[in-house]
């Protein structure tokens, strides 16, 4: 439509011309080497145009004859472009379809007629890594490092692959060269602080991380709890080598996350340790009434090295004050503490109101009061039993991994601030696992000899059939730590039987 609305405009412009040189009329007249030329200025304007076009289109025609063989090479490197690109398109759509050989046939076509192609290396590297050709693929990816257009691609598909053979130092040094050169790249600025925590560099990991944070990569909030967890894993690693290295950053992390459970602990226990007991209760007392956990209770309770079991009862009371109305946690601090102070009235009025739908602690805890306060074996048995099958209480989880202790980064995918305290994910809630158990069992049989007199014989009975074994799932053997933890996994295809005998078992 523009170009016809222009073309009646220049029409519209050469009728107008024509017609004001018709009305105007008028004699141009040339004289040249004795010859004289007079014309009208209409003819004249006429030839002078007709003039010019014809210089113009033997000038296209010259120039056409002359550029004729590049115009011919031109034509031809297109269509060898086109067929390469059209082979590395194929090589992509194969490639992403998961068909190798297709992938393999369509990279070599490619960068047979497209050389040096970006995209042709990329296509050749995945080819090999789809067949399984490991070498191929870091042979593409090292040409393409090689490259300054396609180094930093080919520096991730390095650190993928280092990753991929469990080579942990050549990942790092990837990671490590491609945030150098680009400190504004999310994956290699991650990678690189996944690296570092993973070999337990916490100080270069925090030195990262407030490069990060300069840059721009890491928003304000999450960078501000990913320093109070590394600070945290620093401050458990220089605990007993540097204390007072440790309590700095341990208080650092507290100010930074004040919930941070492992943080309010560590910081706690060394505020404790130097002495500064109401600095470390503030903390704790801080942190609990957020997060009641165990491991702040154990550390508030023993804050003060010459307390005794009375004392720390009283502080168990105050932390079941301070936890939020109706928090389960207080209450079996409460248990525990009056358990271990051997007031077994404060033991049962706190955990009475945990016995109808009762946990795995609960369970274990009244199997305890049960042996503890009368001696009766059979109910402690009682208890301990319905332990197996019980609610199972929270846990520190990291991708399906459960630990009996927070760690800073998950063992499954190496990720930072992994672990949350939360119930594990197990149907049914599963069983615990063995060794609780046995520890509930040692515990009655404990009980049960303390209420017998060793000098007096019992009286014969007549024996009694044991209770079919109960079987609990033992814990899977991902780490050590987690094998000897009281929350960790079971595998869903091992049982191991425990026996509930009608007579206390003697251990050696």
């Amino acid at each position: 439509m523009i170009r016809l609305v222009l073309f009646l405009f220049v029409l519209a412009g050469i009728a107008f011309g024509a017609g004001w040189l018709a009305d105007r009329p008028g004699i141009v007249a040339v004289q040249w080497q004795g010859w004289q030329i007079e014309t009208s200025v209409l003819f004249a304007a006429v030839a002078l145009v007709t003039v010019v076009l014809a210089a113009g289109i033997v000038w296209s025609i010259i120039s056409t004859l002359f550029n004729l063989p590049g115009l011919m090479s031109s034509s031809v490197s297109e269509r060898r472009r086109a067929r390469g690109f059209s082979a590395l398109s194929r090589g992509i759509v194969a490639a992403g379809a998961g068909d190798p050989k297709t992938a393999r046939r369509a990279a070599a076509e490619a960068e047979r007629l497209l050389g040096n192609e970006p995209l042709t290396l990329l296509l050749r590297a995945q080819a090999a890594q789809l067949s399984g050709d490991q070498s191929a693929a870091e042979a593409a990816f090292h040409e393409m490092a090689a490259n300054k257009e396609t180094r930093l691609l080919g520096l991730r598909g390095l650190w993928m692959e280092a990753q991929r053979r469990d080579d942990a130092t050549a990942a790092r040094a990837y990671a490590e060269t491609a945030a150098e050169e680009a400190p504004g790249l999310p994956w290699a600025a991650q990678a690189a602080l996944d690296t570092r925590a993973a070999s337990g560099d916490w100080s270069g990991a925090l030195a990262l991380l407030d490069r990060n944070s300069r840059s721009g990569i890491a928003d304000r909030n999450s960078a501000k709890r990913l320093r109070a967890v590394l600070l945290t894993a620093d401050a458990m690693a220089k605990q007993e080598s540097a204390p007072d290295v440790a309590r700095e950053r341990a208080v650092e992390a507290v100010k930074l996350e004040p919930t941070l459970v492992p943080a309010a602990v560590l910081a706690g226990r060394l505020l404790g340790r130097a002495g500064e007991l109401r600095r470390a209760s503030k903390i704790l007392e801080t942190a609990w009434r957020e997060t009641p956990h165990p491991e702040i209770a154990e550390a508030y309770m023993r804050l003060r090295d010459g307390d005794g079991s009375r004392d720390r009862l009283e502080r168990a009371r105050m932390l079941q004050r301070l936890a939020p109305a109706g928090h389960a946690e207080g209450a079996l601090t409460v248990v525990r503490a009056a358990l271990d102070a051997q007031d077994f009235a404060t033991a049962r009025g706190a955990i009475i109101h945990l016995t109808q739908e009762p946990t795995q602690r609960a369970c274990l805890l009244m199997a305890e009061l049960e042996a503890a306060e009368h001696g009766d074996v059979g109910k402690a048995r009682e208890w301990a039993a319905r332990a197996v099958r019980a609610k199972r209480d929270p846990a520190w989880v990291a991708d399906g991994y459960v630990s009996d202790r927070w760690l800073p980064i998950s063992p499954v995918t190496g990720r930072i601030d992994a672990f949350e305290w939360k119930v594990p994910p197990i149907e049914l809630g599963g069983p615990i696992l063995e060794h609780e158990v046995e520890t509930a069992f040692t515990v009655v049989e404990a009980a049960a000899s303390a209420h017998s007199p060793a000098s007096v014989a019992a009286p014969a009975e007549p024996v009694k059939a044991a209770p079919a074994p109960i079987l609990v799932p033992a814990a899977a053997p991902v780490a050590d730590e987690v094998a000897a933890s009281p929350y960790a996994t079971a595998d869903a295809g091992t049982t191991t039987e425990v026996e509930i005998e009608a007579e206390p078992r003697v251990r050696a």
